[in-house]
């Protein structure tokens, strides 16, 4: 068996499509042949999208692009308009004290004057930072409304976008129940705008849980390690837990029963005779009310309650919600009352908001196999060089009628057999090729084909 000479070595090191560092040694003399296939491997990695992204293309994106509009739809209709704020903000903007994504989450970088800056992990900071600064003195309420990309930097092994499209609305200046209700009014019009069907949304209040906690006089290391078993359903966590406070026998029952509290607005009422805390009692009171104006709007059937949904995000100060349908494994919105986020950019004043999360609005829908039309585009019109004004004309005669249509101009080496090919692989309906003087109509999907002199077409299309 030959043994390999020691020689010097090069290293040459790319990333493989999961990212992960790889070296490649070579020797200094490798051949072109060693050499060109490495190469080809290096190329083929430039190919590769990052972890936690992904390229979305043809029809699939024509799909998502048609979903979102009929979510915009909805929005404008309900009054709300567009604001867009930067991808990227100051680190300041997203830090613990405003509620919003976990440092370690973030993907931060550096500007030239070493600022550290945020990729956005969350549309509501930046909103509200935008609404303190532009709407300082607006006294009524303000509706807006967004699409965005988020960016969350997510550990490799839970299978999850770090990028999402994230289209939502903020109610800004109304501290009312009917402003609750009204988001999420809004929630279940636009889900269904989709075709979407059969999806419920939760509805949770942490002001249940914060008046426990504050009436127990529960520490805050020991109030954020009780919120996550009782979010997480982890009964005998919360159990174990709980025998190493000080507090009276029925605030510990309370506090075992929240993960047990869902279901509709009946069996929320019974949480009423487990407390006198007044503050849980008020919220308590605040979703009888929500539940109330929406059964006016004709949607009370869609909603339903857990009091032991409490939410990572701090900034939320009252009701907070999701909406969950089969075919994905997360929800698809989160929402909620955030009355105390604006005035840490200057402005005292109430706010109520949602997301949905558009990535997984599009994996239910497909699941679900509910099909979202989208306008393709159904024509060719192939030309000779010599046939370009007329071809020209007629494109912009398409055009003019609101027709899509491809203009393409036929060179030497392709026939028009290929094109046809072309035509039907992308499902388009028909094929027109122009040649000096003469008008040949394919039908893609038959095979049909028939062929008029220029004069007598024009005329057929109304182009004389």
């Amino acid at each position: 068996m030959n043994q390999e000479p020691e020689i010097d070595k090069e290293s040459i090191l790319f990333y493989n499509r999961r990212m992960r560092c790889q070296i490649i040694t070579l020797p200094c003399k490798s051949d072109n042949k060693t050499l060109e296939k490495v190469g080809k491997r290096m190329s083929r990695q430039l190919l590769h999208t990052p972890e936690g992204v992904r390229d979305i293309y043809a029809e699939e994106c024509a799909r998502k692009m048609a979903v979102q509009d009929k979510i915009q739809k909805i929005f404008y209709l309900y009054g709300y308009q567009n604001i867009e704020t930067p991808t990227y903000e100051f680190f300041d903007i997203f830090k613990k004290e405003r509620g919003s994504a976990g440092t370690r989450e973030m993907y931060k970088f550096f500007d030239r004057e070493n600022n550290t800056l945020v990729l956005r992990p969350d549309m509501t900071p930046p909103i509200a930072r935008c609404v303190a600064k532009y709407f300082m003195d607006e006294t009524g309420p303000l509706r807006l409304c967004y699409l965005g990309q988020t960016y969350l930097n997510g550990a490799s092994y839970q299978g999850r976008l770090n990028e999402t499209t994230q289209t939502g609305a903020e109610l800004i200046g109304d501290d009312s129940s009917d402003g609750d209700a009204e988001m999420i009014a809004m929630v279940i019009d636009a889900l269904r705008s989709t075709g979407l069907q059969e999806f419920q949304v939760e509805l949770g209040q942490v002001e249940f849980y914060r008046g426990l906690v504050e009436e127990a006089g529960m520490d805050e290391e020991t109030c954020s390690q009780l919120q996550e078993l009782i979010e997480n359903k982890n009964y005998f966590g919360v159990e174990e837990l709980l025998t190493e406070q000080t507090m009276s026998e029925n605030q510990k029952q309370v506090f075992l029963k929240l993960p047990e509290l869902f279901g509709d607005i009946e069996k929320i009422r019974l949480a009423r005779s487990m407390t006198t805390n007044k503050r849980s009692l008020r919220a308590i009171d605040r979703l009888e009310r929500v539940q109330e104006i929406l059964d006016s709007y004709g949607l009370g059937d869609y909603v339903s309650y857990d009091l032991g949904m409490l939410s990572k995000y701090s900034y939320y100060t009252g009701i907070i919600f999701k909406a969950y349908t089969y075919g994905t494994g997360e929800y698809l919105v989160t929402g909620g009352r955030y009355d105390k986020l604006l005035v840490q950019f200057g402005k005292d004043t109430p706010a109520v908001g949602f997301a949905i999360v558009v990535d997984r609005l599009m994996q239910a829908l497909s699941r679900q196999r509910i099909v979202t039309k989208v306008e393709r585009v159904e024509q060719i019109v192939l030309y000779e060089p010599g046939a370009r004004t007329r071809a020209v004309g007629l494109a912009k005669h398409f055009r003019a009628q609101g027709q899509a249509v491809q203009l393409i101009r036929r060179p030497s080496e392709r026939s028009v057999t290929d094109y046809v090919s072309y035509a039907r692989q992308h499902r388009m309906r028909t094929l027109l090729y122009l040649t000096k003087g003469q008008v040949t109509e394919y039908q893609v999907e038959s095979g049909q084909m028939e062929t008029k002199n220029w004069e007598e077409y024009g005329k057929k299309g109304g182009m004389e």
